[in-house]
């Protein structure tokens, strides 16, 4: 008796079902995910990125930082974060419904970065920790991206785009670090990262 026929379509279903459940029902089921108006402030959630951000989300993407970080708060029972402070709530998929691609991550050699927007809303912070990870976090594995940065003499005043640094990485007088275009995108996405607006689907876990 040949079963190589009842083989095949055995294989077939078997890749087909799982197709259905991992490929398919996933992606129209969130699919069908809405922003939501907060009934309080009339926000709109999740907030769309602005085109600063999302130039930064590319530069996020080359810099390899997904290899490094995630961006997900997990539930309670399944770690951590919450009492980390890493988020006042767990993530959700319609915290990922503008995002093209998702940055889940699958590595924590560095903290989590759903909600570095909230615990680190200074701009001059990122500026300063992409320059010097070590010095501003001390005992950091970081690299230093400052390659994202010019090193330009000072022409009359000081730029107000100049990053205040420490020793040894402050520049030589008379000089100062600026950020570049990349730079100033990397960190406006990173500071875009704050999940702590109001959900349905996600209440804050009580305290």
């Amino acid at each position: 008796m040949n079963r190589m026929p009842v083989i095949v379509i055995g294989v077939f279903l078997t890749f087909f079902s799982s197709w259905l459940g991992l490929v398919a029902y996933p992606y129209f089921n969130l699919g069908r995910y809405t922003p939501v108006v907060d009934e309080n402030t009339g926000d709109i959630n999740p907030p769309p990125l602005s085109g600063l951000a999302e130039r930064g989300q590319q530069v996020y993407a080359s810099a390899g930082c997904v290899y490094c970080h995630s961006q997900q708060v997990r539930q309670v029972g399944y770690g951590s974060d919450l009492e980390r402070g890493w988020g006042s709530r767990p993530t959700v998929a319609r915290d990922y419904m503008r995002e093209s691609p998702v940055f889940l991550g699958t590595m924590r050699t560095g903290p989590d970065l759903a909600n570095i927007g909230a615990r680190q809303p200074s701009a001059m912070w990122h500026h300063q920790h992409l320059y010097q990870p070590a010095v501003v976090s001390p005992g950091s594995i970081m690299p230093s991206y400052r390659y994202l940065y010019e090193t330009r003499q000072i022409e009359g005043q000081r730029s107000a785009e100049a990053i205040d640094l420490l020793p040894p990485d402050n520049p030589p007088e008379g000089y100062e670090i600026v950020p570049t275009y990349e730079a100033e995108a990397l960190v406006a996405y990173l500071t875009s990262l704050n999940r702590n607006y109001p959900l349905p689907e996600a209440p804050e876990p009580p305290q």
